[in-house]
C-alpha cells in the first residue's frame, strides 16, 4: 500500500442517533466516491492519508483507510491509535436529503460524502476503528 499503514472500521452506523440525535440510514451513501481524503479531527489543512474503499454493509458504512506514517500528523495519528488513546471515526457530509426526527434531530436520507476522519471523539459513539495493521 506505499508506505500506508492500513485502518478498517464503521465511519457511520446505520439507524441509531448520533449524540445530536441525526439518524443516518441504509443507502444515505450510496454513490459515494471513495477517493475522499482521510483527516486528522476533520482538518482540509491535516490530511492523514487516503480511504481506499468505503462500502454499505447492515451495520453502516465500513472504510478502508491507508495512513501514512511519513507525515507528522499521520504518524501521531498511527501512535494514538496503537495504544489504543483514540478510535473514533466520523465524516463530514452534505445533507441531499433530510426528514425531521420526532424529539429533535434528522433522518439523513442521502448525503453527498466530503471527507472522512479519525477523531478523538466521534459523533456517533460507535463510529469506531476495528483494526489498524
Amino acid at each position: 500500500m506505499d508506505g500506508l499503514v492500513r485502518v478498517t472500521g464503521y465511519v457511520s452506523r446505520f439507524d441509531s442517533p448520533d449524540r445530536c440525535g441525526d439518524v443516518v440510514r441504509p443507502a444515505a451513501f450510496l454513490g459515494a466516491p471513495a477517493d475522499v481524503p482521510l483527516l486528522w479531527q476533520h482538518d482540509p489543512a491535516r490530511p492523514i492519508g487516503r480511504v481506499l474503499s468505503l462500502q454499505e454493509d447492515r451495520i453502516g458504512l465500513k472504510m478502508v483507510a491507508g495512513v501514512s506514517a511519513d507525515c507528522r500528523d499521520g504518524l501521531d495519528a498511527l501512535a494514538l491509535l496503537r495504544s489504543g488513546a483514540i478510535d473514533g471515526l466520523s465524516f463530514g457530509y452534505r445533507v441531499k436529503s433530510s426528514r425531521p426526527r420526532p424529539g429533535g434531530g434528522r433522518e439523513l436520507l442521502k448525503l453527498d460524502l466530503v471527507e472522512c476522519s479519525v477523531v478523538t471523539l466521534p459523533m456517533h459513539s460507535d463510529a469506531r476503528v476495528d483494526s489498524v495493521a
